[in-house]
């Protein structure tokens, strides 16, 4: 038949329209599995606004110290309540990547975020928080939760700087009376506190690196209080040894310790390894301005008081109980938390340290186990607030536990090694240590008995762990 019959070519059009609309057609029960077409999603602009909207919320959690388990799930939530069931996230300390499937109807669509920037605003994180419930009610769609979101994180902190210089200052303070100090070693350790924070305000602007940071720190805090004690210039009645263990609780409480166990604890190990290598890493860097600030400090002033116990007795117990309220609202108002998330954080930090104080006085339990079970009534606190509260658990978790951190212990094993002997105070640095994991442990199985079940199961939107097997 020639070419340039025009009857074939039309016949042969026709039968091959016919041919394909057959072969795409679903067919019986037992020919389906042969055609996997993947679920039906939204187009590609969809799918990028919605992948968009997650990576930023993940961004200001991780930013906050969130763990990355409860990092993974708040970004699947937010894809299914967006239409995206098939979705999988990764999460590695420093970056995220976020896939959405599309089977065979079409190729996958990938996003990746970097996290450049970590920095504790706890009144931003609250109102990230009011967007996720939003979008998981469906009250709002992508785009408007985009434009809340923006807003919300390029908002103005809600209070001037000054206000957390006095926040950070006030958890020394409150610290420092805590261990035993009087009213004047109180005050001192305040005022020390307000120009470290001010002059690392100063050294973060010209984009000095964390760790020394932490050197300048940790410098200050012993060099400084030491020589003035030298000098004879605190009033009398001062304890520097408590102004400098204040000053370290100070410099410790920003460190990831619970997100760090959280993370190992839940399988996401590269992140967990990432972390301890910050704290590590951060804490050697106070480590060397202690040593540095001890050995010139003590060339103009005689060796330091180290008590060795916390002060007992009900009513200076009553008076802790008071000091950690304070330190807890004093963390809370540094971080930037709204006003009646200061209530919340003071009632974690009496719960926390009541809970210590009666382990240790009345049943005579050592520090590490009872800061443990402390840190589970923080965890049980957390738990209870993000139910019904309106508090975001992270507020509660970080300044209940403030008052617990071993900011002594730690100041006592520094000054054993700067002036004692190697060996006592690696001894009194590993007991600071296990104290910090007691407390990380502690919170993350309190959170675990409180927090919201999830399904035990694989499930095809269920992130799983860095490193298990696919």
């Amino acid at each position: 038949m020639p070419d340039h019959n025009p009857h074939f070519a039309r016949r042969m059009r026709s039968k091959l329209r016919r041919e394909a609309h057959e072969l795409l057609q679903p067919g019986p029960p037992s020919m389906q599995l042969l055609w996997p077409i993947g679920p039906q999603v939204p187009d590609d602009a969809r799918v990028q606004e919605v992948l968009d909207l997650c990576m930023r919320i993940g961004e200001v959690l991780m930013s906050s110290g969130e763990s990355v388990d409860e990092t993974t799930h708040v970004m699947l939530r937010i894809a299914a309540a967006c239409g995206l069931s098939a979705v999988d996230v990764d999460i590695t300390f420093t970056s995220m990547t976020i896939c959405c499937h599309r089977g065979m109807a079409a190729a996958p669509v990938t996003s990746m975020r970097l996290v450049q920037y970590r920095s504790l605003d706890l009144t931003r994180l609250l109102a990230v928080g009011r967007v996720i419930d939003r979008v998981e009610a469906g009250a709002i769609d992508v785009r408007t939760a985009a434009t809340e979101l923006s807003e919300a994180v390029s908002a103005r902190h809600p209070y001037p700087r000054w206000v957390a210089t006095v926040g950070w200052a006030g958890l020394a303070a409150s610290i420092a009376i805590l261990l035993g100090g009087a009213l004047i070693t109180g005050l001192t350790a305040f005022a020390v506190t307000a120009v470290i924070d001010r002059i690392g305000r100063v050294l973060n602007r010209r984009g000095l690196p964390q760790f020394f940071q932490q050197v300048v720190g940790g410098a200050l805090a012993t060099g400084a209080t030491v020589t003035l004690f030298g000098l004879g210039a605190f009033p009398p009645g001062t304890r520097p040894s408590l102004v400098i263990a204040a000053t370290i609780t100070v410099l410790l409480s920003g460190l990831s310790v619970v997100g760090t166990v959280q993370d190992a604890i839940t399988g996401y190990y590269v992140t967990a390894a990432g972390r301890a290598v910050e704290i590590a890493l951060l804490s050697a860097g106070l480590l060397v301005g202690v040593v540095l600030g001890l050995r010139v400090g003590l060339e103009f002033a005689p060796p330091l008081e180290v008590a060795g116990e916390l002060p007992s007795g009900a009513g200076r117990f009553g008076l802790s109980l008071a000091a950690a309220a304070a330190a807890a609202a004093s963390f809370a108002l540094a971080g930037y938390a709204p006003g009646r998330s200061l209530l919340a954080a003071a009632i974690a930090g009496t719960s926390g340290w009541s809970t210590y104080g009666l382990m240790v006085q009345v049943l005579g339990i050592g520090p590490v186990p009872a800061t443990g079970i402390a840190a589970v009534v923080v965890g049980l606190a957390a738990g209870l607030f993000r139910r019904g509260g309106g508090v975001p658990p992270l507020v509660i978790t970080l300044a209940g536990i403030t008052p617990l951190l071993p900011g002594f212990s730690a100041y006592r094993g520094f000054y054993q090694l700067a002036v004692e002997g190697v060996a006592d105070g690696l001894v009194t640095i590993t007991l600071a240590l296990g104290i910090g994991l007691a407390l990380a442990a502690g919170v993350a199985f309190g959170d675990f008995l409180t927090g919201p079940r999830r399904p035990s199961g694989p499930a095809v939107s269920d992130p799983a762990p860095e490193g298990s097997p696919a």
